[in-house]
């Protein structure tokens, strides 16, 4: 069987033109569609840029205010795309695709679950602003200052000079200590003194040795709490209010403190007593150290290798 050369040249121009009748007419739809798409980016443009200010009022994040005027520039580019397609009879397609698209979607979605749930997390710590960037912040058992807050993850700084990064997740749903939010902290300080010391006076005393430091609070008093009848003292604690949430004045404060109130002490014939132990002697207790009878005898050397110690009376009467 031979191949005819024309028969399939002619099937070839016949196909050719009906492609080329059916995009003539297909032209204004062209025409259209292109216009469509060219004059819906513009508003997909514009739509962004209102959409990007309106957000600034509720967020100062400017990450996440590009991220969000993002998405919405991108579902109006969809739309327009979806608009001009169907002009063009391919909206069944594109439905297609958007479908196979989803299913996609979904499986990353489950595959990358965490990073997208710590992502979220991110968006809505950005609403509920529980903590920013400088504050003194205790955080999963870390205590430190706030260096970033990503999307995925808060970095703090703690005061060993540690930088911690934690999942936002974490962050989210565990509870957060600002220090910083009402610019306040209270240092408490624990102090024993001696039984016969004046309680009364062991209170204006301490009082009026911590009073002047210079970062303790004006408008929040010192208070002097008696907490119990300890073993060898009588405790209290000494609450002190600080003007500042960084962890240095925290410190500084606390360590003047105690330099204070000893000296104080020592200038007012106020003790802190050591810890004391009392030792009984005796079968029965209560017998002083000094009445104990101390054997200070010594067994007599023995030199014999062979004697095992065990002494063997071979008097005669035995061997009767």
């Amino acid at each position: 069987m031979e191949f005819d050369f024309n028969n399939a040249a002619n099937l070839i121009f016949d196909k050719l033109a009906r492609w080329g009748q059916a995009l003539v007419k297909m032209l204004p739809n062209i025409a259209l569609a292109a216009i469509i798409f060219v004059i819906g980016l513009f508003i997909a443009k514009f739509i962004r840029k209102i959409a990007l200010r309106l957000i600034g009022k509720v967020s100062h994040n400017v990450t996440l205010n590009n991220l969000f005027a993002t998405v919405i520039y991108v579902f109006a580019v969809g739309i327009v795309l979806f608009t001009a397609l169907s002009v063009l009879g391919l909206d069944k397609a594109v439905t297609s695709i958007l479908a196979g698209a989803g299913i996609l979607g979904l499986a990353l979605a489950f595959a990358f679950q965490d990073i997208a749930s710590n992502f979220m997390s991110g968006i809505f710590m950005s609403f509920r602003k529980p903590l920013k960037v400088g504050d003194v912040v205790k955080l999963k058992g870390y205590m430190g200052k706030v260096k970033e807050i990503n999307l995925r993850d808060t970095v703090v700084q703690t005061f060993q000079g540690h930088l911690i990064t934690i999942p936002n997740k974490d962050v989210f749903q565990s509870p957060i200590e600002n220090f910083t939010t009402l610019n306040k902290r209270r240092f408490d300080l624990d102090v024993g003194v001696s039984y016969g010391d004046d309680l009364d006076l062991v209170k204006k005393v301490t009082l009026e040795a911590v009073k002047d430091i210079a970062d303790i609070s004006k408008t929040s008093p010192t208070t002097i709490m008696f907490r119990e009848f300890g073993d060898n003292s009588i405790n209290f604690r000494v609450r002190m209010w600080i003007d500042s949430a960084e962890q240095g004045t925290f410190s500084k404060v606390g360590s003047e403190a105690i330099q204070r109130i000893k000296k104080a002490y020592d200038e007012a014939g106020i003790t802190i007593p050591f810890p004391t132990r009392t030792l009984d002697f005796g079968v029965k207790g209560g017998v002083p150290l000094s009445e104990i009878a101390l054997n200070t005898q010594y067994a007599p050397e023995n030199d014999d290798p062979n004697d095992l110690g065990m002494d063997m009376d071979d008097s005669p009467g035995d061997d009767q």
